[in-house]
C-alpha cells in the first residue's frame, strides 16, 4: 500500500533514530511534554508578529506565544523582530515617511531602513505587516497588507483571553538605552499591570544581553531566560570590555553565573546538537546536562519545517524541484532528536507540527 506523508515522516524519523549518532548519556530527562513556544507566533503560516500569527499559534496548541519587543518614539513597546522594519512592513510604500529612511549602527552593524524609534505609535499603526521570507513562504504573502503592528499590551490581552503564556524578548536594550529609551522599567510596569509578576506566572522574559536581565531581576520576579548564540559575544559585554563569549557562558562555570539572574537558557540548537561541514549531526554536547546541573531549563531555537533549515538527511522531496528548499521536510524527527537529549521546551515557526511531534 502507499504511505501517507505522515507515515513517511514517522518511518524516516525511526530510521534516522537508528542510523544517526545519539549519545544521551550527557543529557538529563526533561518534562514529559516540552513546552511549545510559537516563534513570532505561527510565523510559518502567517506574517510574523501579528495578532493573526499569535492567534494561529494558539489555535495550534502553543503553550506560549513569543512577541519580540522594540520601542516607538513615544516609548511604547511594539512587536517586531527588529527595530528596522522595512523587511516586515510596507513602510517603504508610504511616501509621507520617505524622509525617515536612515542608516544607523545597531549593535555594531550598519543598517539602512526605517526604525521604530523614529515613529510614534500612531504612525506605526498606519503601517501593515508583510511576509519576511516570501521566497520560502509564498503562501504567507497572501496576507501582506492585512495586519497592523501590535503593541505588547494587545498581545498580553490576547494571551490572557486564550489562557496561554507569553514569552517576550527585549531586543537591543543597550542600543535603546543609549538613545534615551531604556526598556526595562517600561517592560516591568507592563508585567506588573498584567498580574504576571511571579515565578508561577505564565511568562518568561528573554534577552541576549545579561545586563538587561540583571536589571529586570531587581524589578520583577517572573522567570527569565538568557538567549545564547553559537558564536560571538553579548552586546553588553562588548560595551564594558568583558571578553567572555557565548561559548564561555555555555561552560559549567558560565552557566553558574547565568543562574544568578536567570531561570533558563535559550541556546541556538547547534550548541546542543552540532553539525559537520555538510550539515549532518555529530556527537551532542553536554550543554543539556550542564545546564540542568546549574538548575537551568533549556528552550533551544528555532525549529522550522522547510528543507532550507533542516539537516540534509531530514529533507524531503525532489532536490531538483524549483521549490525544493521551501518544501517541508522531517522537522518532527529533528524535534524528537532534541527531546531525546532532554530539552525542556522549544521555539518553532510551526507550533502545530511541533506539538504533534512531541505529544
Amino acid at each position: 500500500m502507499s504511505l501517507s506523508r505522515r507515515d513517511l515522516l514517522a518511518s524516516s524519523g525511526a530510521m534516522l533514530a537508528m542510523t544517526l549518532p545519539l549519545d544521551v548519556s550527557a543529557a538529563t530527562p526533561a518534562a514529559k511534554h516540552p513546552l511549545i513556544i510559537g516563534h513570532r507566533g505561527c510565523s510559518g503560516e502567517r506574517p510574523e508578529h501579528t495578532l493573526a500569527s499569535y492567534s494561529r499559534a494558539i489555535e495550534q496548541g502553543a503553550d506560549f506565544i513569543e512577541p519580540d519587543l522594540v520601542l516607538t518614539k513615544d516609548g511604547v513597546l511594539v512587536c517586531r523582530h527588529e527595530n528596522e522594519i522595512s523587511g516586515t512592513t510596507n513602510v517603504a510604500a508610504h511616501p509621507e515617511f520617505a524622509d525617515r529612511k536612515a542608516t544607523k549602527t545597531i549593535d555594531g552593524q550598519a543598517l539602512t531602513g526605517w526604525f521604530t524609534e523614529d515613529f510614534t505609535l500612531a504612525e506605526i499603526k498606519t503601517l501593515r505587516a508583510r511576509e519576511r521570507l516570501p521566497q520560502l513562504r509564498a503562501a504567507n504573502t497572501a496576507f501582506d497588507g492585512q495586519f497592523e503592528v501590535p503593541t505588547f499590551d494587545e498581545v498580553l490581552a490576547l494571551a490572557k483571553a486564550a489562557k496561554v503564556g507569553v514569552y517576550p524578548e527585549l531586543k537591543h536594550p543597550t542600543y535603546f538605552a543609549k538613545i534615551g529609551l531604556p526598556m526595562e522599567a517600561r517592560f516591568a510596569e507592563k508585567v506588573k499591570a498584567a498580574g504576571l509578576n511571579s515565578k508561577s506566572a505564565p511568562i518568561f522574559v528573554q534577552c541576549f544581553e545579561t545586563a538587561s536581565l540583571i536589571k529586570l531581576r531587581g524589578m520583577i520576579s517572573c522567570r527569565q531566560v538568557f538567549l545564547m548564540d553559537a558564536e560571538g559575544t553579548p552586546v553588553d559585554f562588548m560595551a564594558t570590555g568583558d571578553k567572555r563569549t557565548f561559548a564561555d557562558l555555555a561552560t559549567p562555570e558560565g552557566l553558574k553565573f547565568i543562574a544568578t539572574f536567570a531561570d533558563g537558557i535559550g541556546p541556538y540548537k547547534a550548541m546542543i546538537q552540532p553539525t559537520d561541514k555538510d550539515g549532518n549531526w555529530t556527537q551532542p554536547t553536554s550543554l543539556v546536562a550542564d545546564a540542568h546541573a546549574a538548575g537551568l531549563v533549556l528552550h533551544p531555537y528555532t525549529f522550522r519545517a522547510e528543507n532550507s533549515f533542516l539537516p540534509p538527511a531530514l529533507r524531503l522531496g525532489d532536490p531538483k524541484a524549483a521549490d525544493y528548499l521551501a518544501q517541508h521536510g522531517n522537522m518532527a524527527a529533528e524535534i524528537q532528536r532534541f527531546v531525546a537529549l532532554g530539552i525542556d521546551g522549544l521555539f518553532s515557526d510551526f507550533p502545530g507540527l511541533a506539538a504533534a511531534a512531541t505529544r
